[in-house]
């Protein structure tokens, strides 16, 4: 299931799914995708799991062996995280894996707990990425280590994953850390969040 928790004019939204490692089924990424479409006049969208081990597996695997990997739900809703006007975080309790990476990599900033673990083991699986995967995380780590982690299936620790850009900041609590981001008014973090984009 996906939580959602507003306070005030920042929205939380938790795959809370931790017995099957939050992964998830074509009805959750459609809840997702309504409620990033429907958050509104928030500054700040945080995205995150429940419990202490694992942001997302990806995809629900029974639901995957019958197309779920492939399904255009996946695009759908990174692209309307990327449209969103206000500061997106991706608060990773966990582990990132599979198709799990679009949302995250959509986020303006992802925050990860110490004992996180990245891995999208595509090429393995025999699938392609989600289209617009590959040209966001090469936008954050450069073209080789994305082959690395697409092609390859490299897995990466936290402390790595800082390393290449793929994570901005490890800490205890990225949940608490994500809301000390939210500084200004929904406007004035739309504004420059769209002076970053244009480079102007």
């Amino acid at each position: 299931m996906i939580r959602s928790d507003r306070d005030g004019d920042i929205l939380t939204l938790t795959i809370d799914r931790p017995d099957k490692a939050n992964s998830l089924t074509a009805a959750m990424l459609s809840d997702l995708i309504r409620a990033v479409r429907g958050a509104g006049d928030v500054r700040l969208l945080i995205l995150t799991g429940a419990g202490e081990s694992v942001f997302s597996a990806g995809a629900d695997l029974e639901e995957a062996r019958a197309g779920l990997a492939t399904s255009a739900l996946w695009e759908d809703l990174s692209g309307a995280i990327a449209a969103l006007p206000c500061l997106t975080v991706a608060a990773l309790n966990g582990t990132l894996a599979g198709g799990a990476f679009g949302m995250a990599l959509a986020c303006d900033l992802r925050l990860s707990v110490p004992q996180a673990s990245f891995f999208y083991p595509v090429a393995k699986l025999g699938f392609l990425p989600q289209p617009s995967d590959p040209a966001r995380m090469a936008r954050l780590i450069g073209p080789a280590r994305t082959k690395m982690i697409l092609a390859g299936g490299a897995r990466l620790d936290a402390s790595e994953a800082l390393s290449f850009g793929l994570v901005d900041r490890v800490v205890i609590d990225p949940v608490t850390a994500a809301r000390d981001l939210a500084v200004g008014t929904a406007d004035h973090m739309a504004a420059i969040k769209a002076m970053v984009s244009t480079g102007t």
